[in-house]
């Protein structure tokens, strides 16, 4: 299980390959992390159940970045 608390801002988060596809805003709730805008000036969503690590300053998540970015949502899950 994942810590929540170890998630801060500016973080990068990292796909299953390991390249960097986002930065942390910060925690929406108990299980959504916002990310920073992208390069369209709009926030995305992503669920705190895709973190799989915390490790070495990063959030890594269970799946592509390509996937990420096709399964984000622009609004926080309801809890």
């Amino acid at each position: 299980m994942i810590n929540a608390n170890e998630i801060k801002p500016e973080m990068p988060v990292v796909c299953s390959q390991d390249g960097q596809f986002a930065t942390v805003d910060h925690l929406e709730g108990s299980n959504s992390i916002k990310l920073n805008k992208d390069e369209s000036g709009e926030h995305h969503y992503i669920p705190l159940d895709w973190v799989v690590s915390t490790e070495d300053g990063k959030v890594k998540i269970d799946r592509s970045g390509e996937e990420a970015m096709q399964q984000w949502s622009t609004s926080p899950r309801s809890s």
